[in-house]
């Protein structure tokens, strides 16, 4: 992969190694089982213990095993019998083949499991974020269906850093939206409220995008203090608009217009105050300025895109919303949209 550098691994393939393989059928018809194979290779390499031998003082273990000068040895292996179920002497030559090879130098394991661990550097440029997608595709396509794979180290991190940040950001906007709908005893009003989000949250995906900037940890955080950042100048539009329409008798174009103008200045304030706020972080000023910088990016940019935006659409959806609800106000009682209750016949 062009992105990686100093890519090493810890699987050797330089040990010399003598695989024995079992010929099932020809041990069957001379009554030899595999069992049988493996416990007569393991009586002479692996060291069994077949007995122990107790004295007043100590006890000691009874080893079965081949003496050293003929374990070291690969051709002492057509010495070994098996005896077969008839209780012949079967040479091993003749029920399995042995073939030369090369092998690790020594089995890692990960979970009980044999394993092989490959370390990469990054190029400067080059994101963990897109590194972990290309070798997670790479790995896909090439490795067989029988191998597993995972990340560990700065990879493990990054995943499990961003595995949950989708939910916690719908956590976010479902308890402002339970809180602001306790607030104003309406289920309309708080998605009128958030409606500037996702612009908030496309001008900030815009602007780390317009800097080459890969979605962080921190630019995470960033849009989810956006949340609370846009939904703040919504709420002192839509708070005015209702006041003006409950104690005035205001329409609710008049109403949301009049917010518009009146609390325009405020609106403007806490944004510019915010954004000079924000705006050293985003220019990456100080000691490790640089991974707080997405951050700063993330919210300068999404409150920059909202607060353009905010002020147009926001007025529009809530009217809109207005007549929504007063569509499904006539429809409960039982009215069709644009007829009225009949009076009282006119005396003649």
């Amino acid at each position: 992969l062009p992105g990686l550098e100093d890519v090493t691994s810890d699987m050797l393939l330089k040990n010399p190694q003598l695989t024995v393989s079992v010929d099932r059928d020809k041990a069957l018809s001379q009554g030899v089982t595999p069992l049988q194979v493996e416990n007569a290779l393991y009586y002479g390499f692996g060291q069994r213990q077949i007995s122990t031998i107790y004295t007043p003082s100590n006890e000691y273990l009874v080893i079965m095993e081949l003496e050293p000068r003929f374990q070291a040895d690969p051709a002492q292996l057509s010495k070994l019998y098996i005896t077969s179920s008839s209780g012949a002497l079967v040479p091993l030559d003749a029920v399995s083949a042995q073939v030369r090879g090369f092998g690790p130098l020594q089995v890692n394991h990960s979970g009980q499991l044999p394993s092989v661990t490959v370390s990469f550097n990054l190029k400067p440029g080059v994101s963990i974020g897109d590194a972990v997608n290309e070798i997670t595709r790479l790995a896909r396509t090439e490795l067989p269906a029988d191998i597993t794979t995972s990340f560990t180290g700065t990879a493990q991190a990054f995943q499990a850093s961003l595995r949950g940040m989708g939910f916690l950001l719908i956590l976010t906007i479902f308890i402002i939206y339970m809180i602001l709908g306790i607030l104003y005893e309406s289920f309309i009003h708080p998605l009128t409220i958030l409606s500037a989000l996702p612009f908030a949250g496309f001008g900030a995906l815009l602007t780390l995008l317009v800097f080459h900037v890969e979605l962080s940890i921190y630019a995470y955080v960033g849009v989810i203090m956006l949340v609370g950042l846009v939904k703040k100048n919504g709420i002192i539009m839509i708070d005015f608009a209702l006041n003006a329409e409950r104690k005035e008798g205001k329409n609710a174009r008049d109403s949301i217009y009049e917010a518009c103008v009146v609390r325009f200045r405020p609106i403007m304030m806490t944004t510019m105050a915010t954004l000079f706020g924000t705006l050293p972080i985003a220019l990456g000023f100080g000691a490790g300025a640089e991974s707080r910088r997405p951050l700063g990016l993330a919210v300068v940019g999404g409150l920059l895109f909202s607060q353009l935006i905010t002020l147009f659409v926001t007025p529009v959806i809530y009217t809109y919303f207005d007549e929504l609800k007063a569509r499904f106000g006539k429809r409960k009682a039982g009215l069709r949209p644009g007829t009225e209750p009949a009076g009282p016949a006119p005396a003649g």
